[in-house]
């Protein structure tokens, strides 16, 4: 499974309509969605998909045909996403009307072929689950552990000064394991 980290879109033409698909990060959605809303006040259907894991390891998908005949556009968009294996993410495709009626299967051609493109374009990372781990290190030591985090491809999540340093550190098992025996006998892992 894969997932995008930021913004990508891209536009087709069917029979004078324009398909505008914007592909983001899930939690992104609201706020990009507000903001087509804004930008495009003549556009006619704001179509959209998102796939995503929830607190248990789910995955929840839901999609709107906004508008459309019923299946033709949020169902199409959200199977491109399935069908790619795209997770945590989330498309939005507005449409305006070109005064040329697509039909069903027009309709359910120009909104896959819409998220398509956009996917073409897109920049994907490798979705891998990930833990949350506390690193508790004397001050001494802090510049050392960084350096050995960034080596090891890690993401440090925050920093926390007190009479030690924690940081707050993401990664996967994999990881996790990799950087065990690396780690200096004074660190404490919470």
């Amino acid at each position: 499974m894969k997932f995008v980290q930021k913004e990508f879109s891209c536009s087709i033409e069917e029979k004078k309509s324009k398909f505008m698909a914007f592909l983001m990060p899930y939690e992104k959605f609201d706020e990009v969605m507000a903001r087509l809303r804004k930008e495009h006040p003549k556009a006619v259907h704001f179509v959209y998909a998102y796939r995503y894991f929830n607190e248990f390891e789910q995955i929840v998908e839901n999609s709107s045909d906004d508008g459309e005949p019923k299946g033709t556009s949020g169902k199409p968009a959200l199977a491109v996403l399935a069908g790619a294996e795209i997770i945590n993410c989330a498309v939005i495709i507005v449409r305006y009307f070109g005064g040329v009626k697509l039909g069903t299967g027009g309709l359910v051609r120009a909104y896959g072929d819409s998220v398509n493109e956009v996917i073409k374009i897109a920049t994907f990372k490798e979705y891998k689950k990930l833990i949350n781990k506390t690193l508790e290190c004397e001050y001494n030591e802090l510049s050392l552990l960084e350096y050995l985090l960034n080596q090891e491809d890690i993401n440090i999540k925050s920093k926390e000064f007190s009479t030690n340093v924690s940081l707050q550190i993401e990664l996967t098992s994999e990881q996790f394991n990799l950087l065990l025996p690396l780690l200096s006998r004074n660190i404490i892992i919470k």
